[in-house]
Order: structure tokens, then C-alpha cells, then sequence
């Protein structure tokens, strides 16, 4: 069995569980939990609050919770699907050289080989479709539509979108409005739009402050991210003022009654202290603390919020 190259001191043998597993990049999860989360706490909550028989027209093995369930498979496994995607096109690519800044990537060190990477792709993309095709028989055909686009999109992203600057309208709508608003509509029929906008906000200080990291390697290349386009300064400033708006949405749409302030307020504390250490790093590896802070920083967002919208 082959090793690949060494992560600090120890080494990785080829194509192994442990291979894949850092392949599938696991603190990643967070933001695709997230959305489902939200969207799953509007639709019960919304259940008990019009005293709503659960149960809708459909198959019987379909049922609320069974859909509800069926969103965070095809949601988590869509994440490693991108991921897989990720890794497998930066390194065909070159995207991910010695000039790297981030976590090391499963095929650019030697990890997981190309054959093997596509043939996960494969089995991801296929494994996403076969979870949802249950949905359509809950939400209708437009469920296909949705799946496509997630599918598609998967790959514009790494292939040619997060080089124009469009990454970050990407991540607000498949990482917010699309999970937020489907999740729901497929459980109790309605659309918490403002909700998946909160959640895209706040999801998007994940690739903000990746793409802040690697602003000067990105400019190399001539990717055009966001950060690029309008450079460190003001990229810091989109980092805080998102949550910002996403927290005042809840609280505009919930009230800012004491208990709702508080939750919100633990979730704020914890991104201006991310937001200031951001800032106090300013450039190089030392900012993946910051990455891995952010990534914290959007789980408890969807468990506080969570937990406002079903107690509100």
C-alpha cells in the first residue's frame, strides 16, 4: 500500500478510510447542517402552531419525519460531493502547489489518486440523486429541478463560478435559501425566505474568510474571488456586517424580546471575537484558526437560532 506525503508527523496511507475521511473534510459539515437545521425548527414549529395533523398527501413511507431526515442526508452528502470536486479539480489543476495556504487536500498529497477521486465523484453525485428522488414524490417534479441545480452547480462552482466572484451568491442560495426553504416547504409547505437569507449570510463567512487567506495566491492565479475584487479591508468589514444583518432578521422577524437578544447575542459575541483575531492575524497559515472558529461560530448560529425559532 502506498503512503502519501506526511500531514505534520504522520502519514497517510493511499486510498485508506482515514484518506477519505480527510478527503471528506468533516469541519466542512457544519454548513450544510446548518440550513436543514433551520429549516426543520420552522417547519415543526409551524406544525404545532396551526395545530396541524402530521401527515400530507403522499406515499405513506414518506412522511414528515422521513422527508426531514432525507434533507440532511442529501445535504451532507451534496458537502463531501463538493468537496470530492474540490479537491479532485484544484489538484488537475495546480490550484493546490507549495504556495498553499489552507489545510492540506487529499489528492494534491498523494492521499487519495485521481482514478479513485472520480470514481467517488460519481458515487457521491449518485448516492445525492437516489436520497432525493424520494422528495419528489412529496414536493413534486420541481423537486427534480432543484436537485439538478444543486448537482450542476456542485461543479460550476470549482470548475469556472468561484473564479468570477460568484461564489458567495452561490453559497447564499445553496447553502441558505434553497436547504432553508425546501426543508420546510417539504415538511409543512411553507417558504421561510427571510430565514434561508439569515443562514446564507452567515454560512458565507466560511469562504470569506477562506478566500481572505488566500487573496494574494488567488490573485497569482488570476482566480477572481469576492475578496479579491474588492481586497482585505473592506472583506474584513463583509465578514462582521454579515452576521450582523442575519441576527437582525431574526430578531425583526421574532422580536427583540430579552431571551431572543441574549441567543443572538452569544452568537454575535462569538464572530466579533473571530472577526478581531482575524483582523490581528491579517495574512498566512496561522489564519486556518480562524477558518475552524468560523466554521464553530455557524454550528452554534443554527443551535441557538434553532432553538429561538421553535421556543419563540
Amino acid at each position: 500500500m502506498k503512503t502519501g506525503k506526511t500531514s505534520g508527523e504522520q502519514s497517510v496511507r493511499q486510498n485508506s478510510p482515514k484518506a477519505w475521511l480527510l478527503a471528506s473534510r468533516p469541519k466542512t459539515l457544519s454548513g450544510a447542517m446548518v440550513p436543514v437545521m433551520l429549516g426543520s425548527a420552522y417547519a415543526w414549529r409551524t406544525f404545532f402552531d396551526n395545530g396541524r395533523e402530521i401527515g400530507f398527501d403522499s406515499p405513506s413511507f414518506v412522511t414528515p419525519l422521513i422527508a426531514n431526515i432525507l434533507c440532511f442526508l442529501f445535504a451532507m452528502v451534496m458537502q463531501i460531493d463538493a468537496n470530492f470536486v474540490n479537491d479532485y479539480f484544484d489538484c488537475v489543476r495546480g490550484n493546490d502547489n507549495e504556495t498553499r495556504l489552507g489545510p492540506e487536500r487529499a489528492c494534491a498529497m498523494g492521499w487519495v489518486t485521481l482514478p479513485a477521486m472520480r470514481w467517488a465523484m460519481t458515487i457521491t453525485t449518485t448516492l445525492a440523486c437516489l436520497i432525493g428522488l424520494p422528495l419528489v414524490l412529496v414536493g413534486g417534479w420541481n423537486m427534480i429541478f432543484i436537485g439538478i441545480s444543486c448537482v450542476v452547480f456542485c461543479f460550476l462552482y470549482t470548475t469556472c463560478l468561484a473564479g468570477l466572484g460568484l461564489g458567495d451568491i452561490l453559497v447564499l442560495l445553496f447553502f441558505g435559501i434553497v436547504p432553508v426553504c425546501c426543508t420546510s416547504y417539504l415538511i409543512c409547505g411553507e417558504i421561510p425566505w427571510l430565514i434561508g437569507i439569515s443562514c446564507g449570510m452567515v454560512v458565507d463567512t466560511l469562504l470569506i474568510i477562506n478566500n481572505y487567506r488566500d487573496i494574494d495566491n488567488d490573485r497569482a492565479s488570476g482566480k477572481r474571488t469576492l475578496v479579491v475584487f474588492i481586497g482585505k479591508k473592506y472583506a474584513e468589514w463583509l465578514y462582521i456586517t454579515l452576521p450582523t444583518l442575519a441576527l437582525i432578521i431574526i430578531l425583526i422577524m421574532y422580536g427583540w424580546s430579552e431571551k431572543n437578544m441574549l441567543l443572538c447575542f452569544g452568537v454575535y459575541f462569538l464572530f466579533v471575537q473571530t472577526w478581531n483575531q482575524m483582523r490581528a492575524i491579517g495574512a498566512g497559515r496561522a489564519l486556518n484558526k480562524t477558518l475552524g472558529k468560523t466554521a464553530r461560530n455557524i454550528l452554534v448560529y443554527g443551535i441557538l437560532i434553532s432553538l429561538l425559532i421553535i421556543f419563540a
